[in-house]
């Protein structure tokens, strides 16, 4: 390559990258104003999990500057099963009865459930002190979360992000005249789960676990918890979807969840931690984000993830980390207007934008401002695209990447790693 043609090229990659960045500032620019993300953000993103960042956690932080204190309703305990409720088919609910599949109260289900559920207070230590009655060290409330016991002996699920970063958790119990101060037994911020213990004087009510796995779209469910602070509260939608996968950004970085139950049942801050129904009344998935872009679309972990790490969560047990297929790749959709830079004649594919050192792409001599065309033969459409295609192997496949580099196409093989193993490796 000649001085000439050298000058060429590095003028045409720094006018691309002036475009790349217009487009990042006119996103975030415009964010406040926009309810649907940019086409551009929702392609932006690592080879790590395919996702889009569509979600809010439903915890009430004080932050928020909502108001706390609630009316407490006494309720006998749950001592009994819903088995009467309605006939049953290998613990799956008939829909041959009309009542079944729309069924004309939920009153009998919500008796039965609401004892167990449970409303969760955290505060923290304060950093600052005022003028009035706060010192350093005091304890503030922080916010409020639900949960449920799922042990009679005391044993309470929530989400993780309810008591992170807590000093003190207060569990209030329907019936009981004072809260009960909770031990925080084991968490997961990967799975979002975590496991209390509170010590009383007598059984508590429990719910029991249902398989999310034997749910079906479609099917009938209930939310219960403790929304803006209106304490118990019941609601109830179908479940939507099933496998959703969201990603959710807060202030530690982005939160990662799979296998996600879709529904529309409403869920609003205060509900992270609920239980999420059956007919049955039993528990197929914990309440824990809604999405910001839509009404009506809230999601729950399934039991089907809670059941493999619950005894993990009670004592404490290190839960190994779910494999994460990646290449060590940032990567955009193509805008029409790059074209000329990128020496392509359509926007079909992903762009590069970075390589992350020490990465499996990185070792494969993938480059910057490279676009990735096809995964083994199969083409790739953008951004996203290439991400799934990435994550449908397993941990050590080898992959055969076609990419155009200054227009001139080649193939690269990539071995596909576990993004887990990299912690230098972050989403944008």
């Amino acid at each position: 390559m000649d001085d000439k043609e050298r000058g060429y090229n590095e003028s045409r990659l720094r006018n691309l990258n002036k475009k790349i960045v217009e487009v990042q500032i006119k996103y975030k620019n415009g964010r406040r104003q926009m309810s649907r993300p940019s086409p551009y953000l929702n392609s932006l993103g690592a080879l790590m999990v395919g996702v889009i960042i569509v979600g809010t956690l439903m915890f009430v932080s004080n932050k928020l500057h909502l108001f706390t204190g609630g009316v407490h309703a006494h309720a006998t305990e749950n001592a009994s099963s819903l088995s009467s409720l309605m006939s049953t088919n290998n613990g799956r609910a008939k829909t041959a009865s009309l009542d079944i599949v729309r069924p004309n109260s939920f009153s009998e289900i919500a008796k039965l459930a609401v004892p167990a559920v449970v409303k969760v207070e955290t505060k923290m230590k304060s950093q600052i002190s005022n003028q009035s009655d706060r010192q350093v060290g005091s304890l503030v409330p922080n916010g409020i979360g639900t949960g449920f016991i799922f042990e009679k002996s005391g044993y309470i699920l929530t989400n993780e992000h309810v008591v992170d970063g807590a000093d003190e958790i207060d569990v209030t119990i329907q019936g009981y005249n004072q809260p009960f101060k909770a031990k925080l037994l084991g968490s997961s911020y990967d799975l979002d789960l975590a496991a209390l213990k509170i010590e009383g004087d007598k059984d508590f009510p429990t719910l029991p676990f249902g398989r999310s796995d034997d749910t079906q779209v479609g099917d009938w469910v209930i939310a219960i918890g403790n929304p803006y602070d209106f304490d118990y509260t019941v609601t109830k939608g179908v479940l939507s979807a099933k496998e959703r996968p969201i990603s959710i950004q807060e202030s530690k970085g982005t939160r990662n969840y799979k296998h996600l139950l879709q529904t529309d049942a409403k869920i609003n801050p205060g509900n992270s931690g609920g239980p999420l129904l059956n007919l049955n009344g039993e528990v197929i998935g914990i309440n824990t984000a809604v999405s910001t872009q839509a009404q009506g679309i809230g999601f729950a972990i399934p039991t089907s993830t809670i059941s493999q790490v619950l005894d993990n969560l009670k004592n404490n047990v290190k839960i190994p980390k779910e494999p994460i297929p990646y290449i060590g790749v940032y990567v955009a959709d193509i805008q029409k207007d790059w074209l000329g830079d990128l020496q392509l004649d359509n926007t079909d594919g992903a762009l590069v934008q970075n390589v992350s050192p020490r990465t499996p792409a990185f070792k494969a001599g993938i480059r910057q401002y490279d676009v990735i065309v096809s995964v083994n033969g199969d083409k790739v459409t953008n951004a996203t695209d290439l991400t799934k295609k990435v994550q449908a192997n397993k941990i050590g496949d080898k992959l055969t990447l076609s990419i155009l580099r200054s227009g001139q196409k080649q193939d690269v093989t990539v071995v596909v790693g576990d993004r887990n193993t990299n912690s230098d490796f972050q989403q944008q």
